[in-house]
């Protein structure tokens, strides 16, 4: 993933999982490089036509005429509380447009799963994590 993406991906994270998080900024901070490492695997298992179209995704996102267009959020990410950006979310998710809809959907579910295929989120959750069978 570009260094654009990460910080599209890191925003989208920090609003996404705001309370699922750690509190503290340290262990906050690993929790995202975790979720951005997991989010690099997954990528790599996506079909081609499907990693080039969230490739334009990011790219879109990052620049800030696509920005603002698509999530209408005028700071660049790593600058946007964490407020503005659930707003942003929200307003993609409820937006008439199927494109900011399906923007939104790849966001969030994106950054949903690879946060909570780490077991070691499960913890903070209060989830023990699948019965032994």
């Amino acid at each position: 993933m570009s260094a654009s993406g990460r910080e599209v991906f890191s925003a989208v994270g920090r609003a996404v999982l705001d309370k699922s998080l750690p509190s503290d900024e340290g262990p906050r901070q690993i929790a995202l490089q975790g979720l951005l490492g997991r989010i690099d695997v997954l990528l790599l298992s996506l079909p081609p036509h499907a990693q080039d179209e969230l490739s334009q995704l990011l790219a879109l996102l990052a620049n800030a005429a696509g920005r603002q267009t698509l999530a209408g959020l005028s700071q660049p990410w790593p600058e946007a509380t964490v407020a503005d950006i659930q707003h942003a979310m929200q307003d993609m998710r409820l937006s008439s447009l199927v494109l900011r809809q399906q923007a939104y959907a790849a966001l969030h579910d994106i950054t949903a799963g690879a946060y909570f295929s780490d077991p070691s989120s499960w913890l903070l959750l209060g989830y023990p994590g699948p019965m032994k069978i």
